[in-house]
Order: structure tokens, then C-alpha cells, then sequence
């Protein structure tokens, strides 16, 4: 017997709009629906005009990657243009995908990568779908030795440094005093290298978020991110200050990923307590949620983020 269908209603809709990677992109959601029904020519179209904008064509790529099909709708794109650079990248990026859910063998995923970035030598879109895919099966050396590559290309590459920082924070160190872990030193080296206006200003509070979700996962602490120390100390206040300082300042309205961003103050102000200032991010972000970090550690993410977008607007 064939298993029920999903519910449909609102719950679905709304759940769907709450997750979606795209974010604000409309563009990128036209491609990507136009893709899911086998038209490859929207996510051509959509990635000649992206250009060289790293962090924007990385996200659209990866994002049209984690379409289901994609994989198949871009060999028929190969078939038509055996020579297009773009379309090898996002095939390369889409096995990168199947082979996380365990569909593709991870070998055949890098050497693609490798494939697609000898054609695009100057591009670190290819080395970014190996980080995704050595950031979950590979060993440090390798993890470190392909974010070089991508640095090498573009050096404030956002989703390359947000990658490094998930997966430093998960060593063990070498049983030093949490806030001295190496994940704080990276994040806050990568902010000070990085250009005034560059949203890597905010990668000292991820760098904190997703320590917190290993060592709450290990049992260290509370698993309530607001009942946990974690969030409270001189050193976090100070992260939290000096990204929300920056945010004030520079803001960043055009940049692709930056609601990711904008997800990890607003949960490092309500962790922190500073209601009002979780209040003007909720307002930036509107219903453009992200999963992380409002599941840290392990939580529904949803309702966590409305329970606190609740309480900091004040209709709790």
C-alpha cells in the first residue's frame, strides 16, 4: 500500500516559505521553478547575467543544485552545449548534493568539481560545491586545502568562510578553555582581514552559534539557548555589540546571503536578552527564516523563531 500523500493546507505552504534557501531572491525562484519543470534555459539565462558576483552566483547555484532533478535537466543542457562552462559547474554542484543524501558516489562528485573548475580557472564557485562536500565527508587537511582554493579566488567568499567556521567549530581542541577554542580566532581573524563593509563583520557571532550547538549537543550547558551561559559572558557581549554595530553602519541591503546573516544576530540577541535590538533584525528579516540557528541544537526551528520574534515585538 502506497504511503498518504502530504498534507496540504496552509501549514504546508507557510513551512515551505519558511525554509526556502533562495531567500529574497526572485530571480533565483523563476529559474529554479523553471528548472524543476525541465526549462534549463531560465537557469542559463539567470547565471550569464549573475556574472562574476561570487557570493550571489554561489548561492544561486547552490540553491538551483538542491533542485531534485537538476542533475538530469543539466546533462540535457550539456547535450544542447557541450562547451558551457556554467552548465558543467552546476552539474558538478548537484552531484555535490546527491552525493550527501548518499545518490552519488563522492569520489565521482570531486572530480567533477575539479572538472568544472579547470574550465573556470578564476572561478571559486567549483571549489565552494568541494567545500560543501569535504565540510561533511573529508578531513581537515583537505577541508582547509580547498577553502584556500576558494580564498585564493575571491578571499571574502561568505558561504566558504560560514563552512570552515561549522566545521572548526565541531574539533575538539586540544582541552583549552572554550573561549579560547580555534573557531574564535579564525572568525575573528576573517572579520579584521576583510574589508570595513564586508559581511564577514558578522562571522564572530556565527563562529559563537555554532559552538554552542556542539557543545550543547555534547550536553554542555543548557539546550534552551537563552537559559545557557554561553550567550551572557564579556566576550560574547562584545561579539554581539560589535556585529550589531556593524549592521547599524553598513547594513548591507544587496548582499545575497546577508538574511543568513541577519537570522544569526537576531537569535544572538534574544539569546542575549536585548529584546529591542532583536526586534529591528526581526523586522529586516520578515518571514525569510533560516533553519540555523533557531534549530540549535536540536529544536524545531520554526516555532523557535516565532515564539522569539514573539516575545522581542512584544506579542508573545
Amino acid at each position: 500500500m502506497s504511503p498518504p500523500p502530504p498534507p496540504l493546507g496552509r501549514g504546508r505552504g507557510r513551512a515551505a516559505q519558511a525554509f526556502d534557501e533562495a531567500l529574497d531572491d526572485a530571480e533565483l525562484v523563476a529559474a529554479r521553478a523553471a528548472l524543476a519543470q525541465g526549462r534549463w534555459q531560465s537557469a542559463r539565462s539567470l547565471l550569464v547575467h549573475t556574472g562574476d558576483d561570487w557570493d550571489r552566483r554561489g548561492h544561486r547555484v547552490s540553491v538551483l543544485a538542491k533542485e531534485p532533478y537538476c542533475a538530469a535537466w543539466v546533462r540535457e543542457w550539456l547535450l544542447a552545449e557541450p562547451d558551457s562552462a556554467d552548465a558543467s559547474v552546476l552539474l558538478a554542484f548537484a552531484l555535490v548534493h546527491r552525493a550527501l543524501r548518499g545518490k552519488e558516489k563522492a569520489d565521482r562528485a570531486r572530480q567533477a568539481c575539479r572538472d568544472a573548475a579547470a574550465l573556470v580557472p578564476g572561478d571559486p564557485t567549483p571549489w565552494l560545491g568541494l567545500l560543501v562536500l569535504e565540510r561533511s565527508l573529508g578531513v581537515d587537511d583537505d577541508v582547509v586545502r580547498v577553502f584556500e582554493a576558494v580564498r585564493g579566488r575571491y578571499a571574502d567568499h561568505h558561504h566558504a568562510h560560514h563552512l570552515m567556521v561549522a566545521r572548526l567549530a565541531e574539533r575538539v581542541g586540544d582541552g583549552e578553555a572554550d573561549p579560547l577554542h580555534e573557531v574564535y580566532d579564525f572568525a575573528n581573524w576573517a572579520a579584521e582581514q576583510a574589508p570595513a563593509d564586508s559581511p564577514l563583520a558578522v562571522l564572530p557571532v556565527v563562529a559563537h552559534a555554532e559552538r554552542y550547538r556542539v557543545l550543547a549537543a555534547a550536553g554542555h550547558g543548557s539546550a534552551h539557548p537563552g537559559a545557557s551561559g554561553h550567550w551572557v559572558g564579556r566576550r560574547a557581549r562584545l561579539v554581539m555589540k560589535a556585529a550589531f554595530d556593524w549592521w547599524l553602519e553598513w547594513e548591507q541591503d544587496g548582499h545575497p546571503r546577508r538574511l543568513i546573516d541577519l537570522n544569526f544576530l537576531a537569535h544572538a540577541k534574544c539569546c542575549e536578552g536585548r529584546g529591542a535590538e532583536a526586534a529591528a533584525l526581526f523586522h529586516r528579516i520578515g518571514e525569510h527564516v533560516t533553519p540555523a540557528p533557531w534549530s540549535y541544537p536540536d529544536r524545531d526551528p520554526y516555532p523557535a523563531f516565532r515564539a522569539a520574534r514573539a516575545r522581542a515585538l512584544g506579542t508573545a
